[in-house]
């Protein structure tokens, strides 16, 4: 009985929760959904009065690209990729010409608690590292998270202080929106 305790849940033919939650947003692919902020943080004004659009877009077997559009600004994409102990969290943020924003790809990998349905991306040593370079202290201390079941996707960034939580309704599929800036 030991033994099964030290095996990957893998090797015993249940995904672990990393891949079951890699799994759920990859049979999103394709599809967009509109969404709505549902925390009251002051600092989501600029979110409350703007379409709001999630696109699961590029998909591979390691790596997922969700555009995130906010009204007409197409800046924002969270990137999920497979690593060796689970899964990694990345924000591409890029202008209207393409160029990378001076502050882009910041993130961080699971936690070893995460399930099937939510996953929470902790700051990473490069991110904090480049936070910091840019003078956004109050960053260091960001975990991200992302849940999706059968109805719901939700992303979530929070701090001490800071709380902000957008969901988008998975059962009423949207047109997709335009490809994300710099995505060619």
């Amino acid at each position: 009985m030991m033994l099964l305790a030290l095996i990957s849940p893998a090797l015993l033919g249940a995904a672990a929760p990393q891949d079951a939650f890699f799994t759920r947003l990859h049979a999103l692919c394709g599809k967009a959904f509109a969404g709505r902020v549902v925390s009251t943080d002051p600092a989501d004004a600029d979110f409350t009065d703007k379409s709001l659009v999630m696109h699961v877009r590029d998909c591979s077997a390691s790596e997922l690209r969700i555009p995130f559009h906010v009204g007409e600004d197409r800046s924002r994409t969270w990137v999920v990729t497979r690593t060796a102990t689970g899964l990694r969290l990345k924000h591409d943020h890029r202008h209207e010409d393409g160029a990378p924003d001076a502050t882009t790809l910041y993130g961080g990998d699971t936690t070893a608690d995460g399930t099937a349905q939510r996953q929470e991306f902790p700051v990473d040593a490069e991110s904090i590292a480049m936070f910091r370079s840019a003078g956004n202290s109050r960053s260091t201390t960001n975990v991200w998270a992302i849940e999706v079941d059968a109805t719901r996707f939700a992303y979530e960034l929070r701090r001490p202080g800071r709380r902000f939580r957008v969901e988008f309704d998975l059962t009423r599929p949207v047109t997709p929106p335009p490809p994300p800036w710099g995505s060619g």
